[in-house]
């Protein structure tokens, strides 16, 4: 049975909702994901697009991935929350921030992955499995 998930921004003008099973968890330590989340990575849920709902209207940024593809990352135009991530290498995949959820109990990370950009004052937790850059 699949794991259902919902979450939003801060003033409630966005929300989503899956009930796919996750593709990934994990937390990104890219310097891209330290900028744009304010903070040592980002926490991340991958699922297949196709089963991501969303209501209310995102604003999205784009910028260049290491890997050559486009990385648009999903905003609350109204508040501001970031909330959404896609690529143009992947375009069945859809990502959400674990801090966007209703109960972010939920996130269970898997994997820390660009770890060689990670800072040296955020300590990971030792038994999750690390990748210098991103695994595929």
């Amino acid at each position: 049975m699949a794991t259902k998930f919902t979450g939003g921004c801060l003033c409630g003008a966005v929300c989503y909702e899956c009930t796919a099973e996750p593709i990934f968890m994990g937390n990104c330590h890219c310097r891209d994901c330290q900028k744009a989340s304010g903070s040592a990575y980002e926490a991340a849920i991958g699922v297949p697009a196709a089963a991501l709902k969303i209501t209310g209207n995102v604003k999205y940024h784009d910028s260049k991935a290491d890997s050559g593809n486009t990385v648009s990352r999903g905003f609350c135009p109204e508040c501001g929350s970031r909330l959404f991530g896609k690529t143009s290498g992947m375009a069945e995949l859809a990502i959400f921030m674990a801090s966007s959820l209703d109960d972010p109990k939920q996130f269970q990370p898997a994997m820390d992955v660009y770890t060689s950009s990670a800072q040296p004052w955020d300590h990971m937790n030792p038994a999750v499995p690390k990748f210098p850059k991103m695994p595929m």
